[in-house]
């Protein structure tokens, strides 16, 4: 049984490639056919353990490669592969979502070889800028590490933006859509982070959650309508951020409860 969900998985991974040639080859080293078993393991959490809807998903043209913005929160980055996988499952035809990681992830062992096949690269502007020209659609989170760590308090207030992506959508004439995740912020509700504690263990953030897994939100996913920035600047990256934190808020006032 679970081999024909597999299949069914690495057929919609051949609809979303179908744009790259029938000969898909990744300069990465993403292998579609260990994606599908990967997919095939957390597709049931995106359905019946985040039960996931989307909106907006239909402001995304059908043909051509986007440059995604998101807001990021939850500890772990969960919200990353919800978005990943609405794009396979919700839109027509399908789309394969890259995104990239912090530089740390590469020296961890197996998560290196599993985000590498999975399709993830090391997060950097040359990485990125290549993605892109090979019509890849790319998924970047502004906030960086201060966003996936923020603390109970302060969720949904997003954090600061940094602008190198303004400077890739211009330079490679990819346009942007902005993205808003609702739920991310409560799955790991987190009181503190310990700075010290984490410089000296040479990581980006120590949290102290109040639950030691995920719980069962709900996730809501919002996709506004592609855009090109006019200039490379922080305004621009200032403005993009602006109509993300609107999509949030407004996410927020429509949703009647966290778990459902």
């Amino acid at each position: 049984m679970i081999n024909s969900f597999i299949k069914k998985n690495r057929e919609i991974l051949a609809k979303a490639t179908e744009k790259n040639g029938k000969n898909f080859s990744d300069s990465f080293g993403m292998d579609l056919d260990y994606l599908a078993k990967i997919i095939t393991f957390i597709e049931p959490f995106y359905r019946y353990y985040f039960r996931v809807s989307t909106f907006g998903i239909e402001n995304i043209p059908k043909d051509g490669n986007f440059l995604f913005i998101s807001n990021h929160s939850g500890q772990i980055p969960i919200d990353g592969v919800m978005v990943g996988l609405s794009l396979l499952f919700d839109k027509e035809p399908p789309l394969l979502l890259r995104s990239m990681v912090e530089r740390w992830v590469p020296e961890l062992p197996f998560i290196s070889t599993l985000f590498s096949k999975g399709g993830q690269i090391l997060g950097t502007q040359k990485n990125a800028k290549k993605l892109l020209e090979e019509r890849n659609s790319l998924l970047i989170f502004p906030e960086g590490v201060k966003g996936i760590s923020k603390i109970f308090k302060d969720r949904y207030k997003l954090a600061e933006f940094g602008s190198g992506f303004v400077r890739l959508s211009i330079e490679t004439k990819t346009p942007i859509v902005p993205v808003a995740v609702i739920g991310a912020e409560e799955q790991i509700p987190t009181f503190a982070n310990i700075k010290n504690i984490a410089n000296w263990l040479k990581i980006p953030a120590m949290p102290i959650p109040l639950t030691p897994i995920p719980l069962p939100v709900k996730y809501r996913i919002y996709f506004g309508e592609p855009f090109i920035c006019s200039d490379n600047t922080e305004e621009s990256a200032n403005k993009v951020k602006n109509i993300i934190q609107k999509m949030v808020d407004d996410g927020i006032n429509k949703r009647e409860h966290i778990f459902w």
